[in-house]
């Protein structure tokens, strides 16, 4: 095991209030950077899944390198047209795509206002909204609409996470598609095709996928300008082949004369930040507990969802270690939020030194699909957000919760 957000290794977390998402914005640079590169070598436009990462403060970073953003639904797509440069014109101007399994007539009469791409997640849906969408596209020449297929090919071991899982409700599969179009009207207005089968993997996984794609959907894809590959391509991770990637963009579009998009989430964050916390109380009940100030059910959901052991390390100041797993080490505790929820645990963790009262540990990897899922269930405070840069070693605490957030989510 080793930290996977290495230039935390050095972070005294006491420099930000507990809790605390602190995101270092060079190792997000570096990211961006990786991507950027996919961009220029291959052709293919990349956007920021929101759904994973929706930090805005960090909007003119990620602007320097990316075409734009992808939402799953209006509110996410109002803000990657508000912070993220979809309000700009001319070359600064980024794409805003948005796909959703069903919209309402409320949210897509607003959608088609300012968003670049919209995708339907049904024939039903599109045939619907079609006469609206073609008459706002005669208004904005920049609007672009896609249809949602679904290849029916599983690369993912989480049901949970599987786009292509039996009964899934994502997608259009080959037998639906050619069925619903089979009218000459029905693929008016449509330019695009869109697909998501992937969560955390790597070119491999994509590859195959394509395979499918091309195999179901070979009468359709000459007729499409751009076709949309989704998300969950790890393309940041060390190991993921980037140059294969590359040259199997290029290959498709080639292939058949499109544009291809990207839609990584977690590749934009992945090793950037952690969720600094505070042992409030240590306790006994047949096992050594410790009690964060944090919550796994409320600030790191997929760690119960997925389900996932997240990674703890201490501060430099105590060793820097990074915590083993249960009876590895002489001190065994499993850690527990402040919730009611007798589930609310983010594992079992062993330290060299037994924990004390008001340390602060850090879990690490804690910037993608951590803050866009908080939650403020029994009236827990959200972590504060922070912005820390590595070389210069400046830290902005960018936004601090209170109560207000609490209260007004209700009535």
């Amino acid at each position: 095991m080793s930290i996977n957000s290495k230039t935390f290794v050095g972070f005294d977390p006491r420099r930000v209030p507990s809790p605390c998402f602190v995101v270092d914005e060079v190792a997000v640079e570096r990211n961006l950077k990786i991507l950027n590169r996919v961009q220029q070598e291959s052709g293919a436009k990349v956007l920021l899944a929101l759904k994973a990462f929706s930090m805005f403060n960090l909007a003119p970073l990620v602007n320097r390198y990316l075409t734009g953003t992808c939402a799953s639904g209006l509110h996410e797509a109002r803000l990657g047209y508000e912070e993220f440069g979809g309000q700009l014109t001319g070359k600064e101007k980024r794409e805003v795509h948005v796909f959703s399994a069903a919209y309402t007539q409320q949210d897509l009469s607003e959608l088609l206002r300012f968003s670049d791409h919209v995708v339907f997640n049904s024939v039903q849906q599109w045939l619907r909204f079609q006469s609206q969408a073609l008459q706002m596209k005669s208004e904005r020449s920049s609007l672009a609409f896609g249809l949602r297929i679904n290849p029916m090919h599983s690369e993912g071991a989480a049901a949970i996470y599987d786009p292509c899982a039996p009964g899934s409700r994502l997608g259009i599969t080959a037998e639906e598609f050619a069925r619903h179009t089979g009218s000459s009207d029905a693929l008016n207005g449509i330019s695009g095709l869109h697909f998501h089968t992937l969560c955390e993997q790597g070119f491999e996984p994509l590859d195959r996928t394509l395979a499918a794609v091309e195999d179901q959907f070979a009468d359709y894809l000459p007729a499409m300008s751009w076709v949309n590959f989704g998300g969950g391509h790890h393309i940041t991770h060390p190991e993921y082949d980037i140059d294969g990637l590359i040259q199997r963009i290029r290959r498709f579009q080639d292939k058949y004369n499109v544009q291809v998009y990207l839609e990584p989430g977690e590749a934009i964050a992945i090793h950037t930040g952690v969720l600094v916390s505070e042992v409030l109380d240590l306790v006994q009940n047949q096992r050594s507990l410790a009690i964060l100030d944090t919550s796994a059910t409320c600030h790191m959901p997929d760690t119960i969802e997925m389900p996932y052991r997240a990674d703890v390390f201490l501060a430099p100041s105590e060793g820097g270690e990074l915590a083993g797993e249960h009876a590895e080490k002489n001190n065994s505790y499993r850690l527990g939020g402040q919730t009611c929820l007798a589930g609310d645990v983010m594992g079992d963790y062993s330290f060299d030194q037994p924990l004390q009262i008001g340390q602060r540990l850090m879990f690490d990897d804690m910037s993608h699909y951590t803050m866009v899922k908080t939650s403020t269930f029994n009236g827990i405070g959200l972590p504060a957000i922070a912005v820390w840069n590595s070389i210069t070693d400046e830290v902005n605490i960018v936004k601090e919760f209170g109560y207000e957030e609490f209260k007004n989510r209700l009535s």
